[in-house]
């Protein structure tokens, strides 16, 4: 075992995931997860991680509950802390893991907010005279991508009649096919693009990449305009997938579309269906 400090610790799994190919995402939330979890061990006066006990993490997840942190978040830190320690274990910081040993609480996962084409058609309208996010949004209806992979999109990934989707963080290469009203509202936005060198599809006015975080506040803003309510950018894929369901498209052609790993991913969605049309082989709009 190879004595290291908490502090030190920490900054050395958050380079362990970023050399690893963690989202950044999860960098960031799993390094805010440890962040607070060193500065609860600090305070009892704990310095190296082999000091640390399955109560000091208990005590700490008491912590989080009692300062208004729901079981699900409570059971993602547990999460981040059980990574933590598998790297420590790793490089043999550790001989015990402490956070095995502590359970994750009991909590019913929200079933996903799927929009109602009432919802969707008001989305649209509030959206039309702005070409670049009325594309945006129909995109997401209409293929079910994720906002990280449209954000990523190059010029040359739209194809006559499909979208080529690089490979984004841990999700594969895949091919999605276009709909009418995908390409109608791509060429509309074409149109407007402005002519400058960078090659991303979507670009601000300056001619630099629409980043994903403004991408989700300027949709959010429609959602407002729209009086959408409790809806976030992840719903478009989330009503893409019930859709889909309802009008009887195969799991299997659906899971690949979508960029599934799993099979079963896709399936719990059949939960929130219940009228499940007629099995087909075809995608359908929105």
């Amino acid at each position: 075992m190879k004595p290291i400090k908490l502090h030190d610790a920490h900054e050395e799994f958050k380079n362990y995931l970023k050399q690893n190919n963690r989202s950044t995402s999860t960098v960031i939330a799993y390094g805010k997860d440890i962040e607070q979890l060193v500065g609860f061990l600090q305070e009892l006066e704990r310095n190296h991680v082999h000091e640390v006990t399955k109560e000091d993490i208990e005590a700490f997840l008491a912590r989080m509950s009692k300062e208004g942190y729901t079981p699900k978040s409570i059971s993602r830190k547990i999460n981040s802390t059980r990574t933590f320690y598998r790297f420590l274990k790793i490089n043999e910081y550790i001989t015990d893991d402490p956070s095995l040993l502590v359970s994750h609480p009991k909590y019913q996962l929200a079933p996903p907010r799927i929009l109602t084409p009432t919802e969707y058609r008001a989305l649209r309208d509030a959206a039309h005279n702005d070409p670049r996010m009325y594309a945006i949004i129909e995109l997401l209806l209409q293929t079910g991508i994720r906002i990280g992979e449209l954000a990523a999109l190059k010029l040359s990934d739209v194809q006559k009649d499909n979208l080529h989707i690089a490979p984004f963080e841990k999700h594969e290469e895949r091919t999605v096919p276009l709909n009418k009203r995908a390409k109608e509202a791509l060429d509309r936005y074409m149109e407007v693009r402005p002519k400058v060198s960078d090659d991303h599809l979507f670009v601000t006015k300056s001619g630099k990449p629409f980043l994903i975080r403004n991408i989700r506040t300027a949709i959010e803003r429609y959602f407002r305009l729209a009086e959408i309510k409790d809806a976030k950018v992840n719903d478009l894929r989330h009503t893409f997938v019930a859709h889909h369901l309802r009008h009887g498209v195969s799991l299997v052609l659906l899971s690949k579309v979508l960029g599934h790993k799993r099979l079963s991913t896709t399936e719990r969605y059949l939960q929130f269906v219940s009228d499940r049309g007629k099995e087909s082989t075809s995608l359908t709009e929105l």
